[in-house]
């Protein structure tokens, strides 16, 4: 066995299969678990995915936000223990992989270049309703 092979089997044990397809240009909010002194508490970033970096375990996305008119960016990584769940927004529509370009327009340029995408938008509603009534079929048996 090889060394890429040897570290796959090893990482697939960690890796996370349980986040939701996202790409560039959609908005997630991801609950990320913090901690303050002794406590931990699940803060929630909301923004729009600007990059996502595919390298295996070390794979990573970058989320950005504008809060307070300042631009905060958070990098998190894929794999991260730390992220309780991603919870997908809006689905939008890029043209780019990574979208840099948005760091210099105002929010309502943001939205009118990553309008939203109807089609994805409308495949995640079949999923949930397919899920729905697949959920209600097995209480009933």
């Amino acid at each position: 066995m090889n060394r890429g092979a040897l570290l796959k089997v090893v990482e697939s044990r960690y890796a996370r299969t349980d986040l939701p397809e996202f790409r560039p240009g959609d908005t997630v909010r991801v609950a990320y678990r913090v901690k303050e002194g002794n406590r931990t508490r699940i803060q929630n970033f909301e923004g729009i995915v600007i990059k996502v970096k595919r390298n295996g375990y070390n794979s990573s996305f970058t989320v950005r936000k504008v809060s307070y008119g300042v631009g905060v960016e958070r990098i998190f990584p894929m794999n991260s223990p730390l992220i309780e769940k991603v919870d997908i927004v809006q689905r939008g529509r890029a043209r780019r992989a990574k979208l840099y370009f948005i760091r210099e327009l105002s929010e309502r340029e943001i939205r009118r270049k990553l309008r939203a995408d109807r089609k994805r938008i409308g495949q995640d509603q079949e999923r949930a309703k397919a899920a729905k009534e697949a959920a209600q079929s097995e209480a009933q048996e």
